[in-house]
């Protein structure tokens, strides 16, 4: 099936072009043409690659630990469409390797099934440090085990990641990781910055959550941050919600980093999509909304109410970017992380058909997952 999509404007992830069209065969770009007998719909907006999200612990009330299924997971994806989302990874925070098995076989199922915008999976946990480990449960904070390996190194989970403390794995796993095809990113650690280099030249190729949950930069002490801020080749995840992060921070890594290494990520909750003060428990400690931050009642932050879409407009309102850079960071710098750059986040001939249509405030009238449409503002 042929379709061609004319907009206002498109974004292609480097330039915009005006009353632009874009041909769609078979859930690809064909041309950025029209194509004689084909249907053509017009649209009022700017038409811009899906944005791919690399840590979404949850959405539309459901969270990934406390339901590992393929129902869940479908949940979450459709929340987080009218977002803007096309692609992500539902992660599982640290939990017993029960749940742990039971979160691989429903992504597994959901990639088998097709399920739309699921690119694989993000363990985030249970291999961290105690000292950081915010709303992490403790208990299950754990030394790495054959178990674990065993789930982390299925070939049946899409695109993996682990999220690991460098302190508590070895180098030796953390090589053996990165063979068996997982992209291991450090967080929720107190590693000098000695340590945190030798895991990066093991392998590990980025950081969760820049700035939360790490050693902090320190003027004889540089820490997580000072290392991953430093790295010129590891990416790192940033959450720009006005809460974890303070502006000014944001801005020095951004100018630090070189151009294409900082993505956004909004560390997602199940109150995502939800349109009331919804609070929730986690692991048994109830979990507060209060406008568009989550707190434990313990007093941690725990992950966001932050989707998309708003963090693109964060980064342009808060941190003073332009609109083109800030859906780099949205779009083409997560899929360069997770080596999908070649069918994601860009638009361009031969690329998977994942399109976001925005309104003249980047607010999200339709969500286009291969050609498909999944979200449609009524």
């Amino acid at each position: 099936m042929k379709i061609t999509l004319i907009a206002e404007r498109i974004f292609d992830g480097e330039h915009f072009h005006e009353d632009a069209p874009v041909t769609i065969e078979d859930g690809h770009i064909l041309a950025f043409d029209t194509v004689k007998g084909v249907k053509e719909i017009r649209q009022a907006g700017t038409l811009v690659p899906g944005f791919i999200d690399v840590q979404v612990n949850g959405g539309g009330g459901a969270l990934f630990n406390a339901e590992p299924s393929v129902a869940c997971i479908e949940t979450i994806a459709k929340a987080h469409a009218r977002f803007g989302t096309t692609g992500f990874l539902p992660t599982l925070i640290t939990d017993d390797i029960g749940v742990m098995i039971k979160a691989a076989d429903a992504i597994a199922e959901a990639l088998q099934k097709g399920s739309a915008g699921v690119l694989g999976v993000h363990f985030e946990g249970p291999h961290l440090s105690v000292p950081k480990k915010g709303v992490h449960p403790q208990g299950f904070i754990r030394h790495i085990t054959d178990a674990e390996l065993a789930v982390f190194c299925r070939q049946d989970l899409g695109i993996k990641v682990v999220t690991l403390a460098p302190e508590n794995v070895s180098p030796e796993v953390i090589r053996t990781l990165v063979v068996s095809g997982v992209k291991v990113c450090l967080g929720h650690s107190n590693a000098d910055y000695n340590t945190v280099f030798t895991a990066l030249a093991a392998g590990a190729t980025g950081f969760t959550h820049l700035y939360n949950a790490m050693s902090p930069l320190g003027s004889r002490e540089p820490g997580m941050v000072g290392a991953a801020i430093e790295s010129e080749s590891a990416w790192c995840g940033l959450i720009v919600d006005g809460h974890h992060v303070h502006p000014a921070a944001a801005k020095i890594a951004l100018r630090a980093k070189p151009r294409g290494k900082i993505m956004l990520v909004t560390d997602a909750m199940p109150p995502v999509g939800m349109d009331d003060e919804m609070s929730f428990e986690l692991f048994g400690i109830q979990v507060l909304r209060v406008g568009d931050r989550l707190n434990a009642i313990t007093g941690e932050l725990a992950g966001c109410v932050l989707d998309m879409a708003s963090a693109v407009n964060n980064t342009v309102n808060l941190l003073g970017l332009p609109l083109a850079e800030a859906l780099r960071m949205a779009a083409l710098y997560p899929a360069q992380f997770l080596g999908i750059d070649h069918q994601a986040g860009r638009l361009a001939s031969g690329h998977r058909a994942d399109l976001v249509l925005l309104d003249a405030q980047n607010k999200v009238l339709a969500n286009y997952i291969a050609g498909q449409a999944v979200y449609v503002h009524s």
